[in-house]
């Protein structure tokens, strides 16, 4: 993660401002995220304001006399006062190729949307959504098998390793802010809801849906008038009637979509673990023809 390449670089930490401990688990307990922990572990000082425009927070902030602050997946858009109190600026981490994707979930909407490439930009913030000057940029590929958890962890990494080029750029004045060039489009946050399948699209738009939506807020359907999540499938030819069982066996499930088949892979019914197809099947009476759809309300 970024906090640990700048505490392993030459870089002087002054504090970390996170978001306040969340509850979570069955007993609803007040839990630190992970870079809490490790500031905590680096005994750093730790901010967590739940808002990021309290008066207080924003002296303390004054009171470092930062040369520049880092911000990476922050989720509270900051205001024109922090933006502007560094010497150097603030330098945001942002998930795409800008400007293609800003915005919540850059991550989720390249994969959805079937890119073959993606990246990590480093640029400095102005007032608007991910619309600042670029200052350095790294691409991947996104491959076929890619979900939005895997691709997350790999862009991490390039996002960190990028960093420190960055803020010595910067310092050295070897990196110069450049204003962003090309085709804007945006990456809107994901509701739960967002997650539903639709099952006129092809078999590829299915996949790239899927993948996109694994782990949040994951793609689900319904059967027997249950939700189900489909975690991981495969397009395969063929025609079949979208959200329709075209073919079915122990270890076998193929679906219909509105342009070829969904073989599934992995599946999570409600209140069950994720299975493989093969365990999901047993002691299940799924026959071709039956109907995986949008949830049906009986009178």
């Amino acid at each position: 993660m970024p906090l640990q390449t700048l505490l392993g670089s030459e870089h002087e930490v002054l504090a970390v401002v996170t978001q306040p401990d969340r509850e979570s688990g069955r007993g609803r307990r007040l839990t630190p995220c992970p870079v809490k922990v490790e500031a905590q572990r680096a005994g750093l000082k730790i901010f967590q304001p739940r808002k990021v425009r309290d008066h207080e927070f924003t002296k303390d902030l004054k009171g470092l006399n930062p040369l520049i602050i880092v911000v990476a997946a922050y989720g509270q858009i900051l205001p024109s006062e922090i933006i502007h109190l560094p010497k150097l600026g603030c330098v945001n981490i942002h998930a795409s190729l800008l400007p293609a994707y800003r915005g919540a979930a850059p991550i989720n909407w390249a994969i959805i949307n079937g890119e073959e490439k993606t990246g990590i930009t480093t640029m400095m913030m102005d007032e608007g959504m991910d619309t600042g000057p670029i200052l350095l940029q790294q691409e991947t590929e996104i491959s076929e098998e890619d979900t939005a958890g895997s691709l997350a962890r790999r862009l991490s990494e390039i996002g960190a390793d990028l960093l420190k080029p960055t803020l010595t750029g910067l310092e050295r004045g070897d990196v110069t802010p450049r204003p962003q060039i090309g085709e804007v489009s945006y990456a809107p946050v994901l509701k739960k809801t967002d997650g539903l399948i639709q099952w006129s699209k092809s078999s590829e738009e299915l996949c790239s849906f899927i993948n996109g939506m694994n782990p949040w807020p994951g793609a689900y359907t319904f059967f027997e008038d249950k939700r189900i999540k489909i975690l991981k499938a495969l397009p395969i030819d063929g025609k079949g009637s979208a959200g329709v069982v075209d073919m079915v066996s122990k270890d076998q499930l193929i679906i219909g979509a509105g342009q070829g088949r969904l073989s599934i892979l992995e599946i999570q019914p409600s209140g069950k673990p994720v299975m493989t197809v093969k365990s999901f099947l047993q002691g299940r009476k799924l026959k071709e023809g039956m109907k995986f759809a949008h949830l049906v309300i009986r009178k």
